[in-house]
């Protein structure tokens, strides 16, 4: 019994040992044997995203729909756990339509690199020991600069359409995916600088807490600032379709609005995928096996995107560019600061395990409060003196009427 848990838990090395043993029986030099090692890691890695994307698809109208009291999929198949493959027929056989001005070669291309670049983080991500694509000595600087390769695809979509439509959509990507880059970079360097690594696998290894008890206030900006690059409810202006019908990919049909579809669900499972290597503790936990706990944690995230979704309106784009740049922003920067003389300080104190992380997550909670309440307290005030200056009164008569 303890033989077969071993092997259950170590799964993916020990498929990993038996196939390199294999190659290597038939005579295969070293650089043979790594080509199509690594040939097989990029199949399995793009199976799962693709499968992963159908999959994401069925659930995330599944649950919507339970948010919205409705059925949602339930025609194709038992359950409608087909709908995806019905999809797929359909796309597939869709007519391929390009614009009569478009640029053709920027227009075909900006589908596959928005894909591609979804895909490609997915090779630094470790769903468990020995279960990585390639455990990187900068794997969450890959991660981060790859994933923002999208943002090339998306203005080579809106430009190479030739739609006005596009193009303001593609404008706005470049608004908003950009900024909220800046305070998702810092939540992550936050991440770095604690566990003394950027290597996925280094930090998965270095949180013996998770870091969503130590770093409570990255992870919550990591995820705001996740679910705007990604481009999800409430942060959708990039294809706001009250506004500017469906922003950047309007002019795109069949299998090319596939491909773009498609690099949405990827960056959220990439997103979730992250959130889970760097707060969560990514593959490590008691009793299951570790890439069983590795998806747990990122369905938790996947999660978070689909009720977000059901739950909040879209914003308007002048009040998302005032969250990223007068909030997050200047926060990241102080906690950024912060967090580096607290644990420096904690650790020239000797505090070190569960010592050194609840001072790590006092300050950090201490942080949020902070953060939360003096923007309160000051949007209290302005509207206290707009309120005075309408009705004539002096602002402290209406504080005073308010605390009655």
């Amino acid at each position: 019994m303890a033989q077969i848990y071993d092997f259950i838990y170590n799964l993916f090395p020990y498929l990993g040992a038996w196939l390199r043993g294999l190659l290597q029986s038939w005579g295969l030099p070293e650089d043979a044997i790594l080509l199509i090692i690594g040939l097989i890691k990029a199949f399995l890695l793009a199976n799962f995203g693709l499968i992963g994307f159908a999959i994401l698809t069925y659930v995330e109208r599944k649950i919507v729909a339970r948010f919205q009291d409705r059925l949602g999929p339930n025609v194709a198949g038992p359950y409608g756990i087909l709908q995806p493959v019905a999809d797929g027929i359909k796309l597939l056989t869709k007519e391929d339509t390009m614009p009569a001005g478009a640029d053709r070669w920027v227009y075909n291309l900006a589908p596959l690199i928005i894909a591609t670049c979804a895909l490609a983080p997915l090779v630094v991500i470790p769903f468990g020991p020995g279960a990585v694509g390639a455990d990187l000595n900068i794997g969450v600087l890959y991660a981060l600069a790859v994933g923002a390769g999208a943002l090339v695809g998306v203005l080579m979509a809106g430009w190479g359409s030739n739609n006005k439509y596009a193009l303001l959509g593609a404008f706005r990507a470049v608004a908003q995916l950009i900024s909220y880059e800046i305070p998702a970079v810092f939540s992550v360097v936050v991440v770095v600088m604690v566990a003394g690594t950027m290597s996925t696998v280094g930090i998965v290894l270095a949180q013996d807490v998770p870091y969503l008890f130590v770093l409570p206030l990255a992870a919550l900006v990591f995820l705001i600032s996740g679910v705007a690059e990604v481009g999800r409810t409430p942060f959708d202006l990039l294809e706001a379709e009250s506004e500017i019908v469906a922003g950047f990919h309007i002019e795109y049909s069949g299998m090319k609005f596939a491909l773009v579809f498609l690099g949405e669900f990827i960056h959220a499972l990439v997103v979730s995928a992250l959130f889970a290597v760097l707060f969560l503790g990514g593959w490590r936990g008691p009793w299951l096996p570790p890439y069983l706990w590795t998806l747990i944690k990122m369905s938790v995230g996947i999660f978070l995107f689909f009720w977000l979704r059901a739950t909040l309106p879209r914003i308007r784009i002048d009040q998302m560019l005032n969250l990223n740049w007068k909030f997050l922003t200047p926060l990241m920067i102080l906690n950024l600061i912060g967090v580096a003389l607290v644990d420096k300080g904690l650790r020239a104190a000797g505090a070190t395990g569960g010592l050194w992380a609840a001072g790590m997550f006092a300050f950090n909670m201490a942080m949020l409060i902070g953060a939360l309440g003096i923007p309160g307290y000051l949007g209290h005030r302005a509207r206290m003196a707009a309120m005075a200056s309408a009705s004539g009164e002096e602002p402290e008569a209406l504080e005073a009427v308010g605390a009655h």
